[in-house]
């Protein structure tokens, strides 16, 4: 039976099997994936299904639920890991890849259809979401099923398929809000501008039952969520899907800051998301441009229906986003299934050398460097923005009567996490009260780098160095000495202020 397989076959799962095992090896490293992690993790501790927490007591309503859902259920089936929370964006990505595999084999040959798979799963972004706790691959589960629907619907091949469209927008609705919708429906109006002739198949969809289907699946929650926390829709729809993008610093965001990006920039991450196959073909069009070989191939496009399709559902992300001063590279994502089918159909002809060659080791160039930083971030030889490894100290000697760890300024969302919501922000002005008080045996406090010679100077009583990473550096203050006989503390160094 293993012989069925092409060899094709065994690269892309050799290159998934990669990314698997990477999931279960890296840290969380700030600031997306602690914060969303915590948020999965406070979802499952609590039970509140409905309402996203960004920390106890305050919601989150940045973000629809499904990712959340798919996470806090991870972490119910295997337990508190990295792994976990990474597993449901690695299954969702097979989604992706698989969708991809039956639009391009229906529009373009099982040929292009292999080399689809292999450049999508191989593109830089695709790769880091494949294992990274995020929303953004939900929505590109989405509009990747409702767009590949609608092509099987107006080729003839309604069957499911006009069903699964109406499925897809559910879930984009439920993943990242009404941006799914304009996703998918852009790419659609572009296209039927154009071939208005061929429009005919879409009156087998099921426009009211698919419609009610969709409500049916996605309204429910945004009704309970703002009876939960009124306030709820107004920061969401009106904030998020328009101040964000339309306001660049925007100062209305709960959770972070906004990003005041040129205008336009999301065309430059599409090169950074599609690495490294986007300038692959970039230069190679620039090779045959010089020789004049491309003569008649936007013609070619324009007549063609299918080339057109993935063509206005690869570019509508980058169009919407164009003026946008407030975008990340992750904003590129739904529009690499439908690159990778157009890149594919050009790679897939490539029989002369070099470019059959560079074609082959394109495949393995960005998993590889990316499984090489993973290795080097594991390896501790390049530190990391991250507080697994302090938390962890923390953890190895606390005893009863200890402070939990205090984190002096802005606590980072992988201290809350890894310490599972223990950790305690605190000015300096409070951590200095807090050590006149009486209520513990030893404190804990984190320090970032800059501050560690001042705190040292301010303090009157001996501070042990536990550890330090990238940025902090953690102490421990003992302030009953006759009780430290009942523990045993081996610091790295021992500094007294006087």
């Amino acid at each position: 039976m293993l012989k069925r397989f092409e060899p094709w076959f065994w690269v892309l799962a050799a290159i998934l099997l990669s990314r698997f095992i990477g999931m279960a090896l890296f840290p969380f490293v700030d600031t997306t994936e602690p914060r969303y992690a915590e948020i999965a993790r406070l979802m499952a501790e609590t039970g509140d299904w409905i309402t996203p927490w960004f920390e106890p007591g305050i919601p989150f309503w940045g973000k629809p639920p499904l990712s959340f859902w798919a996470q806090a259920a991870s972490l119910k089936l295997f337990g508190l890991s990295e792994f976990s929370l990474r597993l449901p964006a690695w299954f969702a990505t097979i989604g992706i890849i698989w969708l991809t595999w039956c639009l391009a084999k229906h529009a373009r040959g099982a040929v292009v259809a292999r080399w689809s798979t292999l450049v999508l799963s191989t593109m830089a972004l695709t790769y880091i979401s494949a294992g990274a706790v995020m929303t953004d691959t939900f929505l590109v589960l989405g509009t990747t099923l409702s767009l590949v629907s609608v092509w099987f619907v107006l080729s003839g091949r309604s069957e499911y398929w006009r069903w699964w469209f109406f499925v897809g927008l559910a879930i984009g609705l439920l993943s990242k809000g009404p941006l799914a919708v304009v996703l998918t429906v852009t790419p659609l109006v572009l296209w039927a501008a154009i071939f208005r002739q061929r429009l005919q198949p879409l009156k087998k969809l099921p426009w009211l039952l698919g419609s009610l289907l969709t409500l049916l699946i996605a309204l429910p929650w945004y009704v309970l969520a703002e009876l939960k926390t009124p306030g709820f829709l107004n920061y969401f729809i009106i904030g998020e899907h328009f101040s964000r993008f339309l306001d660049p610093g925007w100062a209305g965001d709960l959770y972070g800051s906004a990003h005041n990006r040129p205008k336009g920039m999301i065309w430059i991450f599409w090169l950074w998301a599609s690495f490294p196959w986007g300038i692959i073909c970039l230069v190679g069009f620039g090779f045959a441009a010089a020789r004049g070989t491309t003569k008649g191939i936007f013609t070619d496009a324009v007549r063609d229906a299918s080339t057109l399709y993935l063509v206005f559902c690869a570019i509508t992300p980058m169009l919407f986003f164009t003026l946008a001063g407030n975008t990340l590279w992750t904003y590129v994502l739904p529009s690499l299934p439908f690159s990778a089918i157009l890149i594919a159909g050009w790679v897939s002809q490539l029989d002369l050398r070099p470019w059959s060659r560079i074609r082959s080791g394109a495949v393995w160039l960005a998993p590889v460097l990316i499984t090489l930083f993973v290795f080097i971030g594991v390896s501790g030889v390049k530190p990391l923005k991250t507080e697994k490894q302090l938390i962890s100290r923390y953890e190895s000697i606390q005893r009863q009567g200890d402070s939990p760890i205090f984190y002096i300024g802005e606590m980072p969302f992988s201290a809350r996490f890894y310490s599972l919501g223990d950790a305690v922000e605190v000015t300096s002005t409070e951590f200095n009260s807090l050590l006149e008080t009486d209520g513990y045996d030893r404190v804990f406090a984190a320090i970032p780098n800059y501050e560690v010679n001042e705190f040292l100077n301010r303090q009157s009583a001996d501070a042990q160095k536990l550890g330090e990473n990238k940025r902090y550096q953690l102490f421990s203050i003992d302030l009953q000495p006759t009780k430290s006989q009942n523990g045993i503390v081996s610091p790295e160094l021992n500094s007294k202020s006087g």
